[in-house]
């Protein structure tokens, strides 16, 4: 399959759509905007959204672009077995934070980031932690999206992926700007239901466009034996394994996860993260099955880039009218991630670089400022980043990865009087430390050395999975299953585990980080009282503004307090 195959839009359709599509969701900004904004407002919508916005918003917000593309270059690179590895246990995570949600909304109820209840529960420097590891984590999502709008734009129109890029982000700021948070959320609901009927139409198209299901027995002799296996061990131990790890951390430390559960009002944090797990697994299993038909086929991607496979499909199997929907499909999935990473920074910015640091009360007005200043900064940085065409699915285990050091010290913290300012900061710096040599091989595996780095990582297995008991099931069992876990694992795990760095370094963290904090913590006499947050964290603004007709947004699923 060739360039000379697939369909291109002419410079004045493809300005069209976009101009149809960023126009529409900056007409939904303009109609929820305020006469005079409120700072709380526009971080996380007065902690009153309604069921609809906050399942569509959660749903689109794991639903990008990003997690598109890396679904079908896990299918196009491991076979069937892929898509299911990266969308099934994405969906899970999201399903794994309600239950630890509502123990953050009971301690922290009117907190705007995970990093203010840090700083009120232990103080400046695990406020930093995790307020720089969003910052990171942040800007690279938001980098990949820009990555993904500009491939798309740029193999199906005569723009070039730099101008792609450049038009995707000023896009996403234009509505995002204005009306922050709330922009965000609502414009989610938009595009959540054209991707969902996009996906429902498309998908089923190119399979049967192709040539489905006769392709599949055709096709079979282009996979390898573990492509063709649904239970490859490849695949779990490169895919599978490592994302679990990794999603888990997404969805504890993510800050654009953290906004919407601070939110949703808080009974119906359950019914919102279980709509958005279902939404979000079909979703991304069934986009991510045309890299499974792009092998069966024997397609080559445009540029030996895998980030083209998604559009290259497309634009090879599509009519013109189609093809639109599915750029728009794209473009809204892009946009509805980049946006809430745009609202995630400012809030970071405005709450933990200015509200925490500033003498007295601080000026809403002010923050204001410095959120929407955050967001333009922000834009620029990804900009530049994109330019450098780095591997998605690559970037999004990483983040996962480092963030691991985080998950036991923050999930702690929630629960546990005793985890200290100096506990937290320890470990994380310490895990840390051990992740990095072991993802990046800086230290020969051979021999003892990746013997004893086996064993931490089967400690770490324990770890993600006890955590995940713990959620739902409480300490008692979590231990038994973190226990079992250790006892089962180990003799399959230890002397090969090393072999597979991402999982190894991931589990690595987990395990450091929990075993460091646990020694630190444990033998002190003190207990936190966690009654002290909710006096710590609050509102900014002392009372709502003034309302206007415009912002009634109630049939979209807002309700009042």
């Amino acid at each position: 399959m060739t360039g000379s195959d697939m369909v291109q839009f002419s410079t004045l359709v493809i300005v069209s759509l976009l101009v149809a599509f960023y126009g529409g969701t900056f007409l939904i900004s303009l109609r929820i905007s305020k006469k005079q904004e409120n700072a709380d407002e526009f971080m996380t919508a007065g902690n009153k959204l309604g069921f609809g916005v906050s399942a569509a918003s959660m749903t689109a917000t794991w639903i990008w672009a990003s997690s598109m593309y890396a679904s079908a270059t896990s299918g196009y690179t491991y076979g069937i077995s892929g898509p299911i590895h990266y969308g099934l246990w994405g969906a899970l995570m999201i399903l794994f934070i309600y239950p630890f949600g509502q123990r953050i909304r009971k301690v922290a109820p009117k907190a705007h980031t995970l990093a203010e209840v840090m700083y009120a529960r232990h103080g400046r420097s695990s406020q930093l932690m995790l307020a720089g590891s969003n910052i990171v984590g942040s800007v690279i999502s938001l980098m990949s999206n820009f990555l993904a709008g500009g491939l798309l734009i740029s193999l199906l129109s005569p723009f070039n992926f730099i101008q792609g890029v450049f038009i995707v982000a000023l896009g996403v700021l234009l509505y995002t700007l204005w009306s922050g948070f709330r922009a965000s959320v609502l414009t989610d609901f938009v595009q959540l239901i054209g991707m969902l009927g996009a996906v429902v139409v498309l998908v089923p198209f190119i399979f049967f466009a192709a040539g489905f299901p006769t392709a599949f027995e055709s096709g079979a002799g282009n996979l390898t034996a573990e492509q063709g296996n649904f239970f490859s061990s490849v695949a779990f131990f490169e895919q599978g394994a490592p994302y679990i790890a990794a999603v888990l951390a997404y969805a504890i430390g993510n800050q654009t996860i953290a906004q919407r559960l601070f939110a949703v009002r808080e009974d119906l944090i359950k019914p919102t993260f279980i709509t958005a797990t279902v939404g979000y697994g079909a979703t991304v299993i069934g986009v991510g099955m045309l890299g499974v038909l792009a092998l069966y086929l024997g397609v080559e991607p445009m540029g030996g880039d895998v980030n083209n496979l998604i559009p290259q499909m497309a634009a090879s199997y599509l009519p013109g009218i189609l093809l639109a929907v599915f750029f728009v499909m794209i473009i809204g999935a892009l946009s509805s991630t980049a946006d809430s990473d745009l609202a995630a920074l400012s809030s970071i910015m405005m709450t933990d670089v200015y509200g925490q640091t500033v003498a007295g009360k601080a000026n809403p007005r002010r923050m204001l400022l410095i959120g929407r200043v955050t967001m333009i900064v922000a834009t620029a940085v990804a900009i530049a980043l994109a330019s450098l065409q780095l591997s998605i699915l690559d970037l999004l285990v990483f983040v996962g990865a480092l963030w691991g050091a985080l998950v036991f010290p923050v999930i702690a913290s929630f629960y546990w009087g005793k985890v200290t300012n100096k506990a937290f900061t320890v470990s994380v710096l310490v895990a840390l430390a051990a992740f990095l040599p072991v993802r990046f091989s800086w230290v020969p595996m051979d021999g003892v050395i990746g013997i004893l780095f086996d064993i931490v990582s089967v400690i770490g297995i324990g770890v993600v999975l006890g955590l995940m008991a713990f959620g739902f099931f409480g300490l008692k069992v979590a231990q038994i299953v973190g226990g079992l876990a250790i006892l089962i694992s180990a003799p399959f795990a230890i002397g090969f585990l090393h072999d597979y760095p991402t999982l190894s370094g991931s589990l690595v963290a987990y395990a450091v980080s929990t075993v460091v904090c646990f020694a630190m913590s444990v033998n002190q006499s003190e207990t936190f009282d966690f009654e002290l947050i909710k006096q710590r964290t609050g509102d900014f603004d002392e009372e709502d503004p003034e309302t206007d007709p415009r912002d009634d947004v109630s049939e979209l699923g807002v309700s009042g307090r």
